[in-house]
C-alpha cells in the first residue's frame, strides 16, 4: 500500500531541491491557466453585453417596413416607399393571434428647447405599446395613453440623455419644452437603457403621441402614414406565425395580387440579434481554445522536466527500489510531482488570469466577467495535465531495473 503522505513529502523534497527549474517548469502552467481565465472572462462579458443589449431592444421583435421605389430601373431598397399606415398597425393588433403589442412609429430629428438650453434629438411619434415592445419603463412622472393618441395631444416621454442635456438635475415632469417651436408638456422620463448593438445612445429619444406627429409635427405623404411597425409576438415559438399573419393581412389590405411583390419588408430583429450573441459565444470558445494550447505547452513542460528528473535520479530510484520499494510507489512519487508542478502554477495562474482580466478592463474598457465555471474549469484542466504528462514519466522510472539503475553514474 502506498502511503500517500510519505510520497508527498519525498515529492516536494525533489521539487524544492531544484527551485528555479521547478518555478520555470510551472511558468508555462500558469501563463496558460491565466490566459483562460482572461480569455473567457473577456469573452463572457462580450456576450453578457450583447445579452444586455437585445433585452434592452426588445424581445420576440419583429419590424414591419415600407416598400421600396424603382427609379430608372435601379431599386431603392425598403423604406424608400412610404406604404404603412396607422390603420395598418391597428388591423394588425386586432386580427393577428400570434401578436401581443404593436408600436407604429413617424420619427424624426428636430431640436428640444427648454429655456436657454437646447439640444437635437430624435423624436418619435408612437402608441402606448412602444412601452411593452421595447421593453422599456418610467423612471419619473407616468406614460401617455391611448386618448392622448385618438386627441393628438401635445405631451412627450423624455430619454434620460435629453433629459440631462435640458434640466440638468431638474425634475421635468409637469414642465413645457418646445419642439419646433411647438409646446409640448412632459409627462414622465424613460428609464435609461444606455448603448444599441449598433453604438447608438438609445436615450436620446423623445416619445411623443404618433397622432400628434403626424398632424403637428412632422406632416405625411398621407393620411396616417408610418415609417414603421414594431411588433412583439406572443413568445418566441409564435415569431414565424406573426410574421405569416402580418404578411397575409398586409397583402390583403394593400390589395396585392398573387404575382405582386410585397409592398413591405418584416424582419425578425430578434434571431438577428441571438445569431450576434450566439456569434459572441463561438468567439469565446474559441479564444478559450487558443489559450489552453498554452497549457498543452507547458504540460510538455513538465513531462520534458520530469523526464530529465528520472535520468538524474536514476541511482536513487535503484536504491529505493533494492530497499523494498514498490513500481506503484515510485510512480506515485513521479505523478505526485508532476501534479503538484501544475497544481502550483495553476493557483498561481489563477490570480495571474483574475489580475490581466481586471486590468484589460480598466485600460482597454472592454466588460470582463469572472465565472466560478472558467476558474474550476481552467484549474482542473491543469491538474489534467500534470496527470497526463507526468505518468509516462512516472511509468518509465517505476520500469527501471534496480540492478542497472544503482550502476548508474
Amino acid at each position: 500500500m502506498i502511503n500517500t503522505w510519505w510520497t508527498l513529502k519525498i515529492a516536494l523534497r525533489a521539487l524544492s531541491a531544484n527551485k528555479m527549474r521547478s518555478a520555470l517548469t510551472m511558468l508555462g502552467v500558469i501563463i496558460g491557466v491565466g490566459a483562460v481565465i482572461a480569455m473567457l472572462a473577456v469573452g463572457t462579458g462580450a456576450s453578457q453585453r450583447i445579452a444586455q443589449q437585445i433585452e434592452s431592444i426588445g424581445s420576440n421583435l419583429l419590424i414591419v417596413l415600407p416598400g421600396s421605389t424603382t427609379s430608372g430601373g435601379v431599386r431603392m431598397g425598403a423604406g424608400t416607399q412610404p406604404t404603412l399606415t396607422l390603420g395598418d398597425a391597428e388591423a394588425i393588433k386586432k386580427d393577428c393571434p400570434a401578436v401581443a403589442y404593436v408600436a407604429p412609429t413617424l420619427q424624426g430629428v428636430a431640436q428640444v428647447v427648454y429655456g436657454h438650453a437646447n439640444w437635437s434629438t430624435e423624436v418619435e411619434g408612437t402608441t402606448p405599446d412602444i412601452m411593452a415592445v421595447r421593453n422599456w419603463s418610467i423612471a419619473a412622472g407616468r406614460a401617455f395613453t391611448s386618448q392622448d393618441v385618438r386627441s393628438a395631444t401635445k405631451v412627450c416621454l423624455l430619454g434620460q440623455t435629453v433629459a440631462d442635456n435640458l434640466f440638468g438635475s431638474q425634475n421635468p415632469v409637469g414642465l413645457t419644452i418646445r419642439i419646433k417651436n411647438i409646446p409640448f408638456k412632459v409627462l414622465g422620463v424613460l428609464a435609461a437603457k444606455g448603448q444599441s448593438v449598433m453604438g447608438q445612445d438609445q436615450d436620446d429619444v423623445v416619445f411623443i403621441p404618433v397622432t400628434t406627429a403626424q398632424k403637428r409635427l412632422f406632416g405625411t405623404a398621407f393620411p396616417g402614414m408610418v415609417r414603421v411597425v414594431m411588433v412583439e409576438a406572443v413568445s418566441a415559438d409564435a415569431l414565424d406565425a406573426a410574421q405569416r399573419q402580418m404578411t397575409a393581412l398586409l397583402r390583403q389590405r394593400h390589395h396585392l395580387g398573387p404575382k405582386q411583390a410585397d409592398d413591405f419588408t418584416v424582419r425578425n430583429l430578434t434571431q438577428f440579434m441571438q445569431a450576434a450573441e450566439a456569434s459572441s459565444r463561438v468567439m469565446t470558445l474559441l479564444l478559450a481554445a487558443i489559450a489552453s494550447v498554452s497549457l498543452l505547452v507547458g504540460g510538455i513542460g513538465i513531462m520534458n522536466i520530469m523526464l530529465v528528473s528520472v535520468t538524474e535520479r536514476t541511482r536513487e530510484i535503484g536504491i529505493r527500489m533494492a530497499v523494498g520499494a514498490r513500481t506503484s510507489a515510485i510512480r506515485a512519487q513521479f505523478v505526485i510531482e508532476a501534479l503538484t508542478l501544475s497544481v502550483m502554477g495553476g493557483i498561481v495562474g489563477i490570480v495571474a488570469g483574475v489580475g490581466v482580466s481586471k486590468v484589460i478592463s480598466a485600460l482597454a474598457g472592454w466588460p470582463t466577467v469572472i465565472s466560478v465555471f472558467s476558474v474550476v474549469t481552467a484549474f482542473g484542466f491543469s491538474a489534467l495535465v500534470g496527470i497526463f504528462f507526468g505518468y509516462y514519466p512516472a511509468y518509465k522510472a517505476s520500469l527501471l531495473d534496480p540492478i542497472l539503475a544503482l550502476r548508474y553514474e
